[in-house]
């Protein structure tokens, strides 16, 4: 499907902001498509999820590191053709490699994404992701707009050093000793041990899911205190900017006064010097009337 590049902008943009801004953005990119008249796009940026901490990590490796994918990419290919081959020091040679570079992304993930202080959960997902996308290209391909972790989860693990070759021949011996005999675990035991190993699945299940929607639910209300913050400041200015406009006017209104009172006096003057002069003016018209 052909995707316009207004469309691939907007997602970068997306995937490029803190989680806790992604879902208020995301409402402002699809107003926007809309607007354009773009419903493709407005659909496709509509149906984007909020990336998990562990995929935001990852695609802020990439924003920061532009051979970050490329690099993953290249010894993606160098372990696929040791194994291919079947050549033991190739294999061994290439996922030392891998394991510096997979250390090395990391600890550049986490720099760009300004997390300082890690748990063990979220560095171990970061990690299978990088490993995920040296083991598949698939996974190359989305890093930058990933979702959530992602976990290699094909046959062996590239990251794991496999022995190749004939075994070394194991020295004669002039009176090899049978093995001694183990006991062998009573049926019973094997059963409770198995469905400990169920329960305790299960249970890492459960507590997997309920981990993920307390994350998710803590960036809704990350996202909702900033949110908050935001009008809060925004109240802050507002209020700000009424109590300057009102000083203004209190000290205009002030000046006013000043100059009302100054005119009532010049006004009380003027009218006083009008009454002197018009009654200077009739005893001058008396006197001259009187004369003639």
């Amino acid at each position: 499907m052909n995707t316009s590049s207004g469309e691939q902008e907007d997602l970068d943009r997306l995937y490029g902001v803190d989680p806790a801004e992604f879902t208020e953005l995301r409402k402002e990119l699809v107003a926007a498509a809309k607007k354009r008249g773009d419903k493709e796009a407005a659909r496709t940026i509509g149906a984007a999820r909020r990336p998990t901490t562990a995929a935001w990590v990852v695609n802020a490796l990439v924003r920061a590191d532009g051979t970050a994918t490329d690099r993953l990419a290249e010894i993606g290919e160098r372990l696929r053709a040791a194994h291919a081959a079947m050549d033991g020091a190739k294999i061994r040679e290439s996922s030392a490699a891998q394991r510096r570079l997979v250390d090395e992304l990391v600890r550049a993930g986490f720099a760009a994404a300004d997390v300082a202080h890690p748990s063990a959960t979220l560095r171990d997902d970061v990690v299978g992701t990088l490993q995920a996308a040296v083991a598949d290209p698939t996974v190359a391909s989305r890093l930058g707009r990933l979702e959530k972790a992602e976990r290699w989860s094909g046959f062996g693990e590239f990251g794991t050093v496999t022995a190749v070759g004939p075994a070394p021949k194991a020295k004669a011996s002039a009176s090899p000793k049978p093995p001694p005999v183990q006991p062998g675990p009573d049926e019973r035991e094997v059963a409770a041990a198995r469905e400990r190993l169920a329960s305790a699945e299960r249970a890492a299940r459960v507590a997997e899911q309920t981990k993920t929607e307390a994350d998710e639910a803590l960036v809704d209300r990350a996202a909702a205190l900033a949110t908050a913050r935001r009008r809060y400041e925004k109240v802050l200015e507002t209020v700000s900017a009424a109590e300057r406009a009102l000083s203004v006017a209190d000290a205009d209104h002030s000046e006013a006064e000043g100059a009302s009172r100054a005119a009532a006096t010049a006004l009380t003057a003027a009218s006083a010097a009008l009454a002197e002069a018009e009654s200077d003016l009739q005893r001058l018209a008396a006197s001259t009337d009187n004369s003639s």
